[in-house]
């Protein structure tokens, strides 16, 4: 049972829920709702994801073991062989592509489904590079996001043309992952990452823990700020900039998280001490709360129905999946 609920952990089980939706809403953003075509792109979503997650657990055994809580990882404990490790990233580059060729089985192959095939492998080919030669990279965050970005993308190209929607959640999955890794790994993990000669983002702007104090120059609070007041802009822009419609009460719920995520960036952004725990947990409610947003964004476009079984789907599944592997819920173990 013990190893069982190790490849459980390896594979992100319990965040399988939120990974599979980026390829999902590229789908609904150009109006597919077969509900095959949808379960197909979710799974895609999803391998594509738990392949980059176990890429970067295999690079990271070294690194995470300096740190006491990431000692319970499957790979740094043992409880997974990084030998199967690697097994396992290879079967999953073979069923995403076999999911791939069902996915298109008996449609024409033109230009936006050859476009789609090109997003998918430029995707797994610069999350490669982030997950094996990241940490010598200052800026390599850049290539995971537009990575994450790719495979979103590749979810409305297989169906045909993106939309201005399709368009603006691109750059909104860019803006989280760049957010995601750059600002919140960096602090999360600035405690350790120069021990092992980490280049990246957060330690070249000065970002530094000294004893259990925390620093966090003005210039990287500016960064990281700066990327969730651009979200939150264009959260708004398809109401504003492009006519679309919209309810009043679906404007004052994306406005009121809009505004709870702002603040928790702040207090995020403005931590003196550094207590792990406290910033996986921070983490961990603002990955729920903007996993929420792009869904209540879609209200008018893909029905209340289908925004809200995208909102409440990852988070049951999470909070099912999460206690029987062991894990405290919202607080990641990363």
């Amino acid at each position: 049972m013990k190893k069982i609920a190790a490849y459980a952990k390896l594979l992100r089980l319990p965040g399988i829920g939120a990974l599979g939706t980026t390829t999902l809403i590229g789908a609904l953003t150009v109006n597919v709702y077969d509900l095959f075509d949808l379960c197909i792109v979710f799974l895609i979503g999803s391998f594509s994801a738990v392949f980059g997650f176990l890429l970067n657990d295999y690079a990271d055994v070294e690194l995470d073991n300096l740190v006491d809580d990431l000692k319970k990882k499957p790979l740094v404990s043992g409880d997974v062989s990084k030998k199967s490790a690697l097994m396992i990233a290879i079967l999953l580059i073979l069923l995403t592509f076999f999911l791939i060729s069902i996915l298109y089985f008996e449609k024409p192959i033109d230009t936006h489904k050859l476009i789609a095939i090109t997003c998918i492998i430029v995707a797994g080919i610069l999350g490669s590079i982030y997950d094996l030669y990241g940490k010598k990279i200052v800026g390599s965050d850049f290539l995971v996001s537009i990575s994450m970005s790719f495979v979103f993308l590749f979810g409305a190209l297989s169906f045909g043309q993106p939309t201005i929607i399709t368009w603006i959640i691109f750059i909104l999955t860019f803006n989280q992952a760049i957010h995601m890794n750059a600002v919140e790994g960096g602090i999360k993990d600035a405690d350790h990452d120069y021990k092992m000669g980490v280049t990246n983002i957060a330690l070249s702007s000065g970002v530094k823990v000294e004893g259990n104090n925390l620093f966090i120059p003005n210039n990287f609070k500016a960064f990281g700020f700066g990327i969730r007041l651009f979200s939150a802009v264009l959260l708004f822009a398809p109401f504003v900039f492009f006519g679309y419609n919209y309810y009043p009460s679906q404007i004052f719920l994306l406005a009121l998280l809009t505004f709870i995520l702002l603040a928790l960036s702040v207090k995020f952004l403005t931590t003196k001490i550094f207590d792990r725990s406290k910033i996986r947990k921070i983490i961990g409610i603002q990955s729920f709360l903007r996993y929420s947003l792009v869904p209540i964004m879609l209200i008018p476009i893909i029905g209340t129905l289908t925004s809200v079984i995208l909102i409440i789907f990852p988070i049951v599944w999470y909070i099912i999946f999460t206690p029987l592997l062991g894990e405290e819920l919202f607080k990641p173990r990363m």
